[in-house]
């Protein structure tokens, strides 16, 4: 197998995850990204995948190129070494859609909960049978005799518009990405048009209007808490601060009792999708409940930690939506804790667009603290927004704090600091880290 594959942006989490499963299939595999550390390269340096700096003598020898969606001929050098010399390239996207007809393929779309929920599709059915699967934080598992796959279906400029899979999951639908969806009917429009390559079953949440209106040639099955609107129906809910129990009912008939040990109410309608799908297919629901109970969730969803007897929670939450899922999930397992939020907007068009909503979500947390706002590589500041805008919105105790100084977040007892965003949050949970850990050296 002489032929190598290179990933052009190798460190985005769907590039690191396809990365990854192709290499544990045993193809040649190397890539280039920027030196910047990224949490996704930590896995490919485990694997021994070369990662080279952008530069257009990469593109030499027999090479599939495969090529990050951000990357253009006036943003990098190697798309524009190919196209000037006509060496060919697919696109993540276009690449996985051909890739996925060799298998049973199960997508997961959705505005929010795509992540989490193809961790836990791809946890339960790899415990099942042989599954390969690509994770949106940066986890793929490939095997060369795997009948299933796994993978999670975005919608971003349509980029699941390649992908016909045979069952999908969409868990909701919402404006976001401001950059290209135009409005809540154009997000609509795109998901609609992917619901009619579904071949086999569609499982949408049946509580979410714009979902209802959803028509598909595949049969679609609704999931949710109301028994009388749904297929899949999760009730008799218990919520503790070891997880989440629930009892799953299809069209009326019981399929027993269901453990998760993740938190919050988004989870529980995650994994009755998941069981919901999974039941669809014929797979054996007691081997379903078994593999739920040890899900331990995904990179940078709920992630936890303990600093100095500080709980430190790490979430890629930068949607409004998604920042309350992740405050009442951290207010189910420390409900006698202050909550503290630390969020850094991601993209000045999207802050724009949900300036609002952002405040409303954040007053759901005791206090919150703002980092700058990140920018993405697809935009550029016009200065039509600021942080300070989003924090004068805020009612409760709120403050804008930097990288060099997050001293502040020592001003609580007894609380849970939440860190959420998409950016580079995560330099701040660093400092805030290397703060307690110099009032003490007690580090788990």
């Amino acid at each position: 197998m002489s032929k190598t594959y290179h990933f052009i942006g190798i460190k985005g989490s769907g590039m690191s995850a396809l990365a990854l499963m192709l290499h544990q299939m045993g193809h040649k595999v190397q890539g280039s990204d920027v030196e910047k550390y990224y949490f996704t390269q930590r896995g490919l340096e485990q694997a021994g995948i070369t990662i080279l700096p952008f530069d257009e003598k990469n593109l030499q020898g027999d090479l599939e190129i495969i090529a990050g969606n951000a990357f253009r001929p006036d943003n990098n050098v190697e798309i524009a070494y190919a196209d000037k010399n006509g060496i060919s390239y697919k696109r993540y996207h276009e690449f996985l859609g051909s890739f996925m007809r060799d298998f049973v393929s199960m997508g997961v779309a959705g505005a929010h909960g795509k992540t989490s929920t193809t961790g836990m599709l791809s946890h339960v059915l790899s415990h099942i049978t042989d599954t390969s699967f690509l994770i949106g934080d940066g986890t793929g598992r490939g095997s060369e005799n795997a009948k299933y796959f796994v993978f999670e279906s975005d919608e971003y400029e349509r980029h699941f518009m390649p992908y016909h899979p045979e069952y999908s999951i969409i868990t909701n639908i919402d404006f976001d990405h401001p950059d290209y969806f135009t409005s809540l009917e154009d997000v609509f429009n795109a998901f609609n048009d992917y619901a009619k390559q579904i071949t086999k079953g569609l499982f949408v949440y049946g509580e979410d209007a714009e979902l209802r209106k959803i028509t598909a040639n595949a049969p679609i099955y609704y999931y949710g808490f109301e028994a009388e609107e749904n297929d899949f129906v999760a009730s008799d809910l218990l919520r503790s601060t070891t997880g989440s129990t629930f009892t799953v009912h299809f069209r009326g008939q019981e399929l027993g009792q269901f453990h998760i040990p993740t938190f919050g109410r988004h989870n529980i309608m995650n994994a009755t999708a998941v069981i919901g799908l999974l039941y669809t297919a014929g797979f054996d629901l007691d081997l379903v409940r078994e593999h739920l109970k040890t899900f331990a969730g995904v990179k940078r969803r709920f992630t936890e930690k303990i600093v100095n007897d500080t709980v430190i929670i790490d979430d890629f939450a930068h949607h409004p939506t998604e920042i309350i899922a992740t405050l009442d999930a951290a207010r189910q397992k420390y409900p006698s804790k202050e909550i503290v939020a630390i969020f850094q907007p991601h993209t000045f068009t999207r802050t724009i667009a949900l300036l609002d909503e952002f405040a409303q979500a954040l007053n759901q947390a005791d206090a919150v603290y703002l980092a700058q706002i990140y920018g993405s590589a697809r935009e550029v500041d016009h200065g039509d927004v600021k942080v300070e805008d989003l924090a004068n919105k805020i009612n409760k105790k709120h403050q804008v704090i930097t990288v060099e100084n997050v001293s502040p977040l020592l001003d609580h007892d007894n609380a849970v600091y939440v860190f959420m965003g998409a950016g580079d949050i995560q330099i701040y949970e660093y400092s805030f880290e290397r703060l307690l850990s110099n009032l003490t050296s007690n580090v788990q």
